[in-house]
């Protein structure tokens, strides 16, 4: 069972015809927020291998950085990014839950979306290029953390809050369940392996250690937001809060660097 609820962790999570190839159950979609983790060690190393190859093809940095953000765009076809620009036009738009929830539905991507959505790429773009200006060759580190330990952190949503919406308005028609003590034991070893590697090989980047704080602190924050503004959460608001933590995650270790 946990096979298949990790293959449709990458069937939803990625662009990979893994549904094409293995059937899974439906009941297995309501499970696959706890392995998300798991999916960051495909997105950590398409990007770090993009980002070197464009670096061997001696590529401006900052083209480089485009490329290795565009490359994680296609392989979850911008999911979470769908999911954070929903949210922005909801929260920014909507006045009350009902009408939050109503804005977050549309398809259509509104000013908040738009105008936070370029921030946040903008933002993403310009931290990692000033980042890897500092890493040195160990640039791997940075995609890797980022984005495993962000998605671990955004996972914990499903166990504080319940599903604002009725199971039937699910977009994918199942609610996720909370993580059982085995899924968060998993979720957690995967969520950790890069900062295990980091205290073992590579000290000298200890600093990744200390911006690990910021997602968790992100995660709690909105929660409180979320918690209070539609009394639960949604599927954009779980893209949503992967994106923020892995920016603040970013934004953190980038303010920390001078003193490391």
């Amino acid at each position: 069972m946990i096979t298949k609820d990790i293959i449709a962790t990458f069937i939803l999570f990625t662009r990979l015809p893994l549904g094409r190839i293995c059937k899974v159950p439906t009941d297995s979609f309501r499970r696959i927020v706890a392995y998300w983790p798991l999916t960051g060690f495909l997105t950590g190393s398409v990007m770090s291998m993009v980002y070197l190859l464009a670096v061997y093809l001696n590529f401006h940095a900052i083209i480089a950085v485009l490329l290795t953000f565009t490359s994680r765009l296609l392989l979850t076809g911008a999911l979470h990014e769908d999911g954070l620009a929903d949210f922005l036009d909801g929260f920014g738009g909507g006045h009350t839950r009902e009408k939050t929830l109503a804005i977050m539905k549309d398809s259509h991507t509104g000013s908040f979306g738009v105008l936070g959505l370029t921030l946040y790429v903008l933002l993403w773009i310009s931290s990692v290029f000033i980042l890897i200006r500092q890493l040195k060759g160990n640039e791997y580190i940075l995609f890797f953390t980022c984005d495993i330990w962000s998605k671990w952190c955004a996972s914990q949503i499903i166990n504080i809050l319940p599903y604002a919406r009725k199971e039937e308005d699910c977009k994918i028609k199942n609610t996720y369940e909370k993580t059982s003590p085995v899924r968060f034991i998993i979720g957690f070893s995967c969520a950790i392996l890069p900062f295990v590697y980091i205290l073992v090989f590579n000290s000298a980047h200890i600093l990744f250690l200390a911006g690990a704080i910021a997602p968790l602190a992100t995660m709690f924050f909105l929660a409180w937001y979320m918690k209070r503004r539609i009394r639960g959460y949604t599927g954009d608001c779980c893209g949503a809060m992967f994106l923020l933590c892995e920016l603040s995650y970013i934004l953190t270790v980038n303010c920390l660097w001078k003193f490391f």
